[in-house]
Parts: C-alpha cells; structure tokens; sequence
C-alpha cells in the first residue's frame, strides 16, 4: 500500500528563519544510531505535540489543520499562551499583552490517518504532558509520543506527491533490506518555509521500526 503526502503549508510559520529559510530553532532531540548516505537510524526522545486530525483532500485538509493549530499556538488555549513566530505571517502582539511566550520547535509532522490526515507541532523540550498549554479547541488534542527508533530518508529539493511517494518506497526498501520491521505508516517532515531555496530545504520522510 502506498502512503501519500502533501507540501503542507505549516512549515510557513518557522521562526528563526534566514531569507534562505535555513532555520536556526530547536529541533526535536534524538540520537544518530546508524548512517548511509541521505539515509539514517535515529533514536527520538519523547516528546510533546500538539495535535489534530482532518478528513478530506490533503490541499482542504491541509488549510483547516494549520487553522486549528496556529490558533493553539496563537492564544486559544486556557493560558492565553503565545508561540513568537515570524514572516510571512504577522501575530499582534501589541498593547498589554503579557502572554507568555514559547519558542516553536521543527519538524513539523504530517501523516496520513485513516480517510484524512493527522497534522503536529512539535512542543519545545521544556513542555511535559502537564504543562502544555490546553488547547480551547476540542479538535486540538495534547499528546506525548515515547521514545522510539524511527528510520529516516532526508532530502533537499521541491516536494509534491509524487516525490514523496518514491521517497517512500526508498526509504521502505532500505528498512527491508536491514530486516528491520516498521512499527508505523510513512509520516513527512518539512524544516523550511515556503521561499526557501529548493536546494536548502530539508525535507523527511519517518518510519517508525521495532
């Protein structure tokens, strides 16, 4: 079965961001256990993120989930939280606003859920379970994912479909070959915004393995 992912717009919001779009924001941590080429083993610590699920046609999809999300991240969560983020898109923070703010962490993780897709924010390390934000919104759930293995394929360049599909297969014929057993469907990662370079963008394609 074939496993298809979208150019999401999220990534549009990184702050830390050079006019390349080289980001200079906390990454999700993990160690490098193994290494060949564009393709790696890492182990992920666990982490917190800020999810929701939308059925429907990931170009939809993808807008009603950055909606929902940049919200949560924005103010509607009940401590009036706010993630700083910067260009293309302006948040006020003028007048008496005192919210706290919180650094927004990369990648930003899709994968394709059943009919529809299940789009995260990674939280920085500094949020546990407890202390994340609550979102106002029921469709915005917090979650914590625990450590895991997870093969990776990394590359630079335009994304579409069709390249994340033979990405996918790479990626999965290498996990054959190292008789690793996957433990999840293909999920995609994007570290750069929109007006990056294609040759500066870091993109991902993430399969859990036992």
């Amino acid at each position: 079965m074939r496993y298809y992912f979208s150019g999401l717009l999220l990534i549009s919001l990184l702050s830390g961001c050079s006019v390349f779009g080289i980001n200079s924001v906390e990454e999700a941590s993990y160690d490098a256990i193994h290494v060949e080429g564009d393709y790696e083993l890492r182990l992920y610590q666990p982490m917190v993120i800020a999810e929701t699920y939308v059925e429907g046609e990931f170009d939809a999809a993808g807008d009603i989930a950055f909606n929902r999300l940049f919200d949560y991240i924005s103010r509607d969560n009940i401590s009036s939280s706010k993630i700083a983020m910067t260009a293309p898109v302006i948040v006020d923070q003028s007048g008496s606003d005192r919210r706290k703010k919180i650094d927004m962490t990369v990648p930003i993780l899709e994968q394709r859920k059943d009919q529809g897709w299940r789009y995260m924010f990674v939280l920085p390390a500094s949020y546990t379970i407890k202390t994340a934000p609550v979102p106002l919104d029921e469709k915005v759930k917090i979650s914590s994912m625990p450590q895991k293995k997870v093969a990776v394929l990394r590359f630079s360049g335009l994304r579409d479909e069709l390249i994340i599909s033979q990405k996918t297969l790479l990626l999965e014929q290498w996990i054959a070959a190292k008789s690793w057993t996957p433990a999840s469907e293909p999920r995609w990662a994007g570290y750069n915004p929109p007006w990056t370079l294609p040759f500066y963008r870091r993109n991902e394609v993430m399969i859990d393995i036992h």
